[in-house]
């Protein structure tokens, strides 16, 4: 089971938009291969910034909506949101280092 919440096209804007923290939002598909390995990696990112980040999952097929309006071509995408706005983000499989290191420019 992921530590990260998930998040759809409905509860979007509240949980991500309007987080007082940063938030780390990895877009994801059941069928996607790369989703999968970089799943792990997002549960440990989760773990230890716990209470400094907040780390939500959103699966693109069942929710268009919010991949469509941020572009998102290919996943895994794993986008970076503070203070409402879209700061960052990173496409495919990454190691546990290149997102910690992303993130930290961000707390």
């Amino acid at each position: 089971m992921s530590v990260a919440a998930q998040v759809t096209d409905s509860t979007f804007k509240e949980e991500v938009l309007e987080s007082e923290v940063p938030v780390l939002v990895d877009f994801w598909a059941p069928w996607c291969g790369p989703c999968r390995m970089v799943a792990p990696v997002v549960d440990e990112i989760a773990q230890q910034y716990d209470g400094q980040v907040k780390v939500v999952k959103l699966n693109t097929d069942e929710n268009p909506n919010v991949a469509s309006q941020y572009g998102i071509r290919s996943i895994p995408t794993l986008m970076i949101f503070k203070g409402g706005q879209r700061v960052d983000m990173v496409v495919g499989a990454v190691p546990k280092s290149t997102l910690s290191n992303t993130l930290e420019k961000y707390l």
